[in-house]
């Protein structure tokens, strides 16, 4: 797999509202580790770095704006500003990072970005969002599946589906669908030169 030197990471809404019980149970306990690792990675070979915080509207969310879980969890604020590369911080109320402030994909187009790679937080929310509009506005989108997680979820019917299952569920559609390339946080770190 080849990672171009301009690849930006777009890390999707790590913050330490998803550390509350109002979420559920979740998967991928490795998730953190992957997520640094390929932060690390970027900021070490000087790419691009997004960091995307969710701003809920909606009150008494565990990530309203002004509350401490709307902050990132430490291992990610703690790298913010350290790499050698380009860095933007978006802000968002939505399910995607490109319905954010600043806009990232005149962003990503004005850096001459052309691939970007998906990590964070939800797998099946956000970041399965983010993947999908940014393979419609024609980007090669590499979505690590386990530098992400989730929470098991009810839907309609009585209806509910495990986080393992989500998981699966949303790695078939984007990559079935060809919205994103699913790959593991391994097959990047070689890619980018960094394993």
């Amino acid at each position: 797999m080849e990672i171009n030197e301009n690849a930006a990471l777009v890390v999707v809404d790590v913050q330490k509202g998803f550390e509350s019980e109002f979420w559920g149970r979740r998967n991928n306990p490795e998730a953190e580790r992957n997520i640094a690792a390929l932060i690390d990675a970027w900021q070490e070979t000087g790419r691009p770095v997004v960091f995307v915080r969710h701003d809920s509207k909606q009150a008494g969310s565990p990530l309203e704006p002004g509350t401490e879980g709307n902050g990132f969890k430490d291992f990610v604020e703690e790298r913010r500003g350290k790499g050698s590369g380009p860095e933007l911080f978006v802000t968002k109320s939505v399910n995607s990072a490109f319905y954010g402030e600043p806009d990232l994909d005149a962003w990503l187009k004005g850096a001459g970005v052309g691939q970007f790679v998906v990590v964070g937080i939800q797998t099946n929310m956000c970041n399965e969002t983010t993947a999908r509009m940014g393979g419609n506005l024609g980007y090669d989108v590499l979505f690590p599946i386990d530098a992400m997680h989730t929470f098991d979820l009810a839907g309609p019917f009585g209806w509910t589906q495990s986080a393992e299952e989500l998981t699966r569920a949303t790695a078939v559609s984007l990559h079935g669908g060809r919205f994103a390339r699913v790959v593991s946080t391994e097959d990047v770190l070689k890619g980018a030169g960094a394993a």
